[in-house]
């Protein structure tokens, strides 16, 4: 009486694999239809138009931030030694690993 086959589901690309039991042997296989990586080419193509003026976007506001990067600095910098000027008896703050 012959065996029938089975089918066994491979974890890697979810082929189908038809076993024979008796010769333990992979008789044939199927391979899965996987989707087009791209359902629209006109539409990727505009998306990807698109993030050419986001990413310029960003960089123009990241550039702008960073040229006023240092007097936002400085400005924090003669705040604080203001302070300092104004009480010189203040100690600095003690911090969490200061108290060990």
């Amino acid at each position: 009486m012959a065996k029938a086959l089975f089918e066994v589901e491979c974890p890697c690309c979810q082929a189908i694999l038809k076993v024979d039991p008796e010769t333990r042997a992979v008789i044939a296989h199927t391979v899965p239809v996987k989707p087009p990586p791209i359902e629209d080419l006109a539409a990727e193509v505009a998306k990807l138009k698109g993030e050419g003026a986001r990413r310029e976007q960003l960089f123009q506001k990241q550039f702008e931030a960073e040229k006023t990067h240092g007097k936002v600095l400085e400005k924090k910098f003669d705040e604080l030694f203001k302070r300092a000027k104004e009480d010189p008896d203040q100690t600095p703050r003690k911090r969490d690993i200061d108290l060990d």
